[in-house]
């Protein structure tokens, strides 16, 4: 029998759990419940599934620190670098420019970087190196990476050769704290039900390997959001649609329309409103509101209408609550 290692230099280091680093008071989220601070993970969907759109609406959320979708709050605003390998540069600015003017905004105040290389192969040390110079250089809150299968020309299948790829990935996540966004494809024959990370092409490693990851499917005449973190719940799945704005500009948004019927859509949103100031126990202001519930600031204030004219809820400057019984 070999003798036990001595408890020197090799010892395991071990810390009581209470003692344990409480970690930094940095933002927790960089999207609020759509993609953590931080955070490595993929935006997956079939093709012709508006992923690229999503990654933009995101990349332009981050830098000008105004909300993806019209409502997630950005928490930790800063700049963005993209890869766009299948879109060509005109049409990249293209939807750029009309989803910063769908905000009133204009893309030259954003700063979004566009990495203009033909070809990037993040399977070879080269050019992760360079990938690795540009994002030292520019410190920017976000990398978007789209789509994974121009980034390399190894087999999607081989759960080692993924495993490298995301590798270092994540090593340039840890290394220079940004967050990265790889759009990926899910498979054509991908279950509509179950986990929908278990729809992307390739290995397993992917769905794995994701802080933060985003699933678009396409379900009737709209496109079904679903969301995922490793360490937070989940919001609802979300309706979102590609829309025009008045102006011809081009952008995502999250659609009114529901399966059932507008009645009921009207009925859930109520409900769902007056749970969440009932769960607080105080009054909430509109925008904690559209955060906790998802939706456009449209139907909230037509929500926030309705329950008034019912007496169901009360205003007190912008703050609204559920009135106190007199018995």
């Amino acid at each position: 029998m070999k003798p036990e290692p001595d408890e020197g230099e090799d010892a395991l280091p071990v810390v009581r759990a209470a003692d344990l680093d409480d970690g930094d008071t940095r933002p927790r989220w960089l999207i609020d419940t759509l993609w953590a601070r931080a955070a490595v993970g993929v935006l997956g969907g079939a093709p012709k599934s508006c992923k690229s759109w999503l990654a933009l609406d995101l990349a332009v959320s981050v830098a000008t620190g105004t909300p993806c979708l019209d409502v997630f709050d950005v928490a930790d605003p800063g700049p963005v670098v993209l890869y766009m390998a299948e879109d060509a540069a005109p049409v990249v600015k293209a939807r750029l420019t009309g989803i910063c003017r769908a905000r009133g905004l204009e893309l030259a105040c954003a700063p979004i970087h566009v990495i203009t290389i033909p070809v990037l192969r993040l399977d070879r040390g080269r050019d992760q190196a360079r990938l690795r110079a540009a994002v030292r250089r520019l410190a920017p809150r976000l990398l978007v990476l789209d789509p994974f299968v121009r980034l390399h020309r190894i087999d999607e299948n081989d759960a080692g050769e993924v495993s490298a790829l995301l590798g270092y990935l994540r090593t340039l996540q840890r290394q220079l704290d940004v967050a990265v966004l790889v759009v990926h494809h899910a498979r054509k024959n991908g279950s509509a039900g179950g986990q929908a990370g278990l729809s992307l092409r390739g290995s397993g490693d992917f769905h794995a390997w994701g802080d933060s990851n985003l699933y678009l499917r396409r379900h009737k005449d709209a496109l079904l959001l679903t969301i995922e973190h490793r360490a937070a719940a989940a919001p609802d799945p979300l309706r979102i649609q590609l829309m025009t704005g008045d102006e011809g500009h081009v952008h995502l948004a999250i659609s009114s329309a529901d399966t059932h019927g507008e009645d009921d859509a009207v009925g859930d949103l109520d409900r769902r409103l007056l749970d969440a100031i009932a769960r607080t126990g105080h009054s909430l202001s509109r925008s904690e509101l559209r955060a906790e519930l998802h939706v456009r600031n449209e139907r909230l204030g037509q929500a926030l209408t309705r329950l008034a004219a019912t007496g169901a809820i009360i205003r007190s400057g912008d703050r609204w609550a559920v009135p106190v019984p007199i018995f």
